[in-house]
This record gives structure tokens, sequence and C-alpha cells, in this order.
């Protein structure tokens, strides 16, 4: 199975040392996030778990301990945008975050790693001209330690709007022309522009609207065939694999103005003080009437070979 760290929080800026004793230990509890007192627990072994998704603004903590996941199949998702302090107060220099996307690019392999510029948003600051600089210079960085970069226009959730209110949706016309020229860009530095959960017409411009977490991603980055249970994802618009998440909302410090996993900054740092890196749970401990229950969880690696019907086509 997948197990995904990063639907709900970013656990490798936050919690690696959680994280670490969860590999070590073997297993973590999870509170389902619409009943509280329903705990899934999952094995953290790699007979099991085939492969570990992250999704990150800063995945330095844990290099430290990859030695701990050179037994699982790993994706990670870096977001580096440009915006400042005033978007993202807690995300560090994108410099510095840049040249940890590349050390953890030579650790997992180029088919293991991916770069996401998003969500993006226009306003009087971040222009279509800006952001058309900002991820030429990026994708200049970038170049040789990926082969994808995802891409997505800021969606105005409820949780967004009470702590973004100016935000607004991007016109087609600046998402047309964004697109067309990232994919140019892209070109440049063999990046294949995948556009997450937006209109299909932007495949028409030379970007892959396949969907971003994949299983044929998943597949490509640890080199087996994977027979996977039908798509838990719900949203008609993405094509994306999610199960497994391990995270819990409210708990990401990073306190960005669009995100839409947080309700508000007091609830987090509320939060960040009840985390406990000895505990099984991100957050907290056990408490009366919870209810553990086993995940099933088998290895989804289909050994069969099977034909590659693309070196046919």
């Amino acid at each position: 199975m997948i197990i995904q760290t990063g639907m709900r929080t970013d656990i490798p800026a936050f919690y690696s040392d959680w994280f670490a004793n969860r590999l070590k230990e073997g297993f973590v509890l999870v509170r389902n996030p619409y009943n509280p007192a329903s705990i899934t627990r999952y094995e953290l072994d790699p007979s099991v778990v085939d492969m570990i998704g992250f999704c990150s603004k800063n995945p330095a903590p844990m290099l430290k301990y990859m030695d701990l996941l050179k037994d699982y199949g790993q994706y990670w998702f870096v977001t580096i945008t440009p915006y400042g302090k005033e978007i993202e107060p807690k995300v560090p220099d994108k410099n510095a975050v840049m040249d940890t996307f590349r050390r953890l690019s030579e650790e997992v392999g180029i088919d293991s790693i991916c770069w996401r510029y998003d969500p993006i948003l226009i306003d009087d600051t971040w222009t279509v001209d800006r952001h058309i600089e900002a991820f030429s210079y990026m994708a200049a960085k970038l170049s040789g330690f990926t082969s994808a970069c995802v891409i997505s226009f800021i969606d105005l959730y409820e949780k967004v709007k009470q702590n973004y209110p100016e935000a607004k949706r991007v016109p087609m016309k600046d998402q047309l022309t964004l697109t067309a020229s990232f994919v140019e860009i892209g070109k440049k530095h063999n990046m294949v522009i995948k556009p997450c959960g937006e209109s299909r017409s932007l495949e028409a411009l030379g970007a892959d609207c396949s969907g971003c977490m994949t299983v044929r991603t998943f597949e490509t980055a640890i080199g087996q065939n994977l027979k996977v249970p039908p798509n838990p994802n719900n949203r008609k618009e993405c094509a994306c694999y999610l199960t497994g998440d391990i995270g819990a909302y409210n708990t990401c410090g990073h306190l960005c103005r669009y995100c839409y996993a947080n309700a508000e900054k007091n609830t987090v740092l509320r939060n960040l003080r009840m985390h406990d890196p000895s505990s099984p749970f991100l957050i907290g401990h056990e408490l009366p009437g919870d209810v553990i229950h086993q995940a099933k969880q088998v290895s989804w690696i289909d050994p069969q070979m099977r034909l590659n019907l693309d070196f046919y086509t």
C-alpha cells in the first residue's frame, strides 16, 4: 500500500523527529478528522508499505533520517513558490529550499521528486509577468533535478476565504498565458508541466493533465507495477490516487494564508504545543473512548511482467 504524509500537514518540516520515531517503532496511530474517537493503526513496514508519499515546503529536517527510509519506495512533492512572508509567513528562504531540493533529488533519484509551483495567485504584486520571471529563475535552479513541475491556480475554499479574504480566482486568460509560458520554460529544462485539478483545455498548450499523484507516477518512482484497489479519491476533477494519510489538519506551522488544511492560526499553535515526538499520535495521546482498529494492509506490488505498450506506439 501507499502511505501519504502530506495531504493535511507538513510532516518533514515540523514533525521529522516524530516520524523517525514512528519508523523505528513500526506503527502510527491516526485520528479520523471527522470522527476523532475513531483511530486507525497503520504498520510502517516495507513488507506492506510499498511507498511513502511526502508533500513539503521544507524537507531539510528529514534529510538526517533518510537511512530510515531506504527500504521504502518514496515520492516527494516539494512546493517552492516565489511568495514572501506576507503570504507564506514561516516558509524558509526559497534559495535554501531549492538547495535542499537538489540534495534530496540526489538522494532519492529524479523519478522520485517533483517540484510544485502552487497555488498560483494573481494580484497587484504577483502579476502574470512576475510569475513568468520567477518560474523561469526557479526552473533554471532545479534543472536536472526533477522531470516534472505541478502547477495549480488558487481555489477559494472556505478556509482560504477566511484567512485570505482578498484572494481572487485567476482569470482563464491568465491561466492560459501562464500555462503556455511555463510549458515553454519547462521544455528548456526537460520538465513536464502538470496542472493539478485544472481545466483539460490546458492540454492544448502542451501541459500534461493526466494527474500528478497517479499510480503511473508511483510505479515509475519505484520501478515496479502496482495492483491497487479502486481509487478512494472522490474529487471528480482529480485523477490522483490518495489513500492512507497519517497527518492531521490544523497542524502546519507554515501558516500560509492560502492553506486549505488550517482553519486559523490559534488552533494550529495550540496543536503544535500538544505535539509529543514520542507519542504514536501526531497530536496528543490516546483518550478515553478512543477505538483503535487495524488498517488492512498488503503490498500492492504486482510481480507479473507487463508489456510496455508505449514502446509499440
